[in-house]
């Protein structure tokens, strides 16, 4: 038995990326559906979450809160990088990535991570393969960041995006992070039941 048989396969599925509003009904369990989707069937694979962010911007403290949010809650399958506590951020990606290197062989990496988008995705959250590229949104060179990503649309682009994550409604953000920790902790959830029921 694995993975696949929780996986809840829905016609969006198709397209990437998938996009859950933070407001619709059952959107944390949309996201951990995506989540599920997109892991890797094999159980050898370590799984590390990096949630970027600081908390020195609202609009860029959406990763960092996840990260706290998920630690204050415990997690059994993730190894977890950011919190507002011991944020990943421009001056330490570099590090920290290096020490996933170091410290976790073959890992399957999601990064986690606010970002701007279009006024009628403002409040959604972004699920897909591939990379998140943080601080693409203010020019800032470094590198991109996992196998997967989970972006939270927290504002609009295109004008003095600086200006705009300092902006952005703390009310938004909080209500995106208690949105997609839950999420990520009902896949949590679900894998350590896998595990169970692998070892009986």
């Amino acid at each position: 038995m694995n993975l696949g048989s929780f996986r809840l396969k829905y016609p969006l599925f198709n397209k990437e990326p998938h996009y859950v509003f933070h407001h619709e009904d059952e959107a944390s369990d949309r996201l951990s559906y995506l989540l599920d989707s997109h892991l890797p069937e094999s159980a050898s694979r370590e799984l590390v979450l990096i949630c970027i962010g600081t908390d020195r911007s609202t609009g860029d403290s959406l990763g960092p809160l996840v990260g706290s949010k998920l630690e204050e809650q415990g997690l059994r399958n993730f190894h977890l990088y950011g919190t507002l506590d011991e944020p990943v951020h421009a001056l330490n990606l570099e590090q920290t990535l290096t020490a996933v290197k170091q410290k976790h062989f073959n890992p399957f990496v999601i990064a986690v991570d606010a970002c701007l988008g279009k006024t009628q995705s403002v409040g959604s959250v972004s699920v897909g393969k591939g990379p998140s590229k943080p601080g693409a949104a203010m020019n800032k060179q470094l590198p991109a960041v996992g196998n997967m990503h989970i972006h939270g649309i927290v504002n609009v682009h295109g004008f003095m995006e600086f200006f705009v994550l300092q902006n952005t409604r703390l009310n938004l953000v909080m209500k995106m992070a208690q949105m997609i920790s839950t999420g990520i902790l009902a896949t949590d959830h679900k894998l350590s039941v896998l595990k169970k029921i692998n070892h009986l």
